[in-house]
């Protein structure tokens, strides 16, 4: 492979400004030689979680949490629900809060709904169990309704009361899809209101991901396999570039996939650290000098 090669790192790329600011808050605490836990991985990827391990970060689960007392406990990115700070006062546990502002207010517009109309129902298009959607069903006493995808709605009672939330990096364009389908089928004695509560630093990364992905021979998209935004936006690389290679780290990259390639661009999710990209980068120029 004696060619020369260019790689493109995707400046748009890389930690969301929720993901930066929990980092950088536990590097903070862990920095100052303190004792801190993280309820949960502080992001979803595998390998920034071990780089924070070994500056002593602990992470643990809401099992583990009702165990801990007099502690200092980080909330990421993805927000809790209210059961997670009742247990935090009740076991002396000091809370640093890193929920991402955008995922703060969805959680309060929600409670506030469910507050002021409990018998509505409150629809949270997102997937079932993640972490965010979690701490926005806990707004709702446990009632709030998550649909997965589109043919989900068909499920709803159409007669009755609906008010439509969505997690924040769910793809707009389902979005939009459920919500047409819902105003088609509403009866004419029930409310509908759907509240665009996607995340723009989220759903903007799609238009530019594609712009991208098609101006390179091969893409390498990094992220953490649990990483549901990274899915998201690999399918749209993949969907432009064929060529749309998924890896989680340098390790995994397969020198073939750049036969005969002149540009490569690497890309990630909102929780692909940027040093992790630039190993990437770094890992095929090495290999490519050496076969020279």
């Amino acid at each position: 492979m004696s060619h020369s090669i260019t790689v493109e790192i995707d400046q748009g790329s890389g930690f969301c400004f929720g993901v930066t600011t929990a980092i950088k808050k536990a590097e903070e605490e862990l920095a100052a030689g303190k004792k801190l836990y993280c309820l949960g991985d502080i992001v979803h990827n595998g390998m920034e979680v071990e780089r924070l391990h070994e500056r002593g970060l602990i992470t643990i689960n809401h099992e583990q949490l009702q165990e801990l007392h007099d502690a200092k406990v980080l909330l990421r990115a993805h927000g809790e629900p209210p059961e997670t700070y009742a247990t935090a006062q009740h076991n002396h546990i000091e809370i640093i809060d890193a929920t991402c502002p955008v995922v703060l207010a969805l959680q309060r517009r929600i409670k506030k709904q469910y507050d002021s109309h409990p018998d509505a129902q409150i629809v949270i298009f997102g997937k079932n169990g993640h972490a965010e959607v979690l701490g926005l069903v806990g707004q709702t006493n446990g009632k709030a309704i998550v649909i997965e995808k589109f043919e989900d709605a068909a499920k709803l009672d159409f007669t009755h009361d609906i008010y439509l939330y969505s997690q924040t990096t769910k793809s707009l364009d389902e979005f939009h899809r459920i919500i047409d389908y819902i105003q088609a089928h509403i009866s004419k004695d029930a409310t509908f209101r759907s509240f665009d509560t996607i995340c723009r630093q989220v759903a903007n990364r799609m238009p530019n991901i594609a712009a991208f992905a098609s101006l390179h021979d091969v893409i390498l998209f990094v992220s953490g396999k649990k990483s549901s935004n990274g899915k998201v936006l690999f399918s749209e690389c993949r969907s432009v570039n064929p060529n749309s290679h998924l890896i989680e780290s340098a390790e995994e990259i397969r020198m073939e996939w750049l036969e005969g390639v002149h540009t490569v661009g690497i890309c990630g999710a909102t929780s692909t650290p940027k040093w992790l990209m630039e190993e990437c980068r770094d890992y095929i120029y090495n290999k490519v000098k050496g076969e020279h």
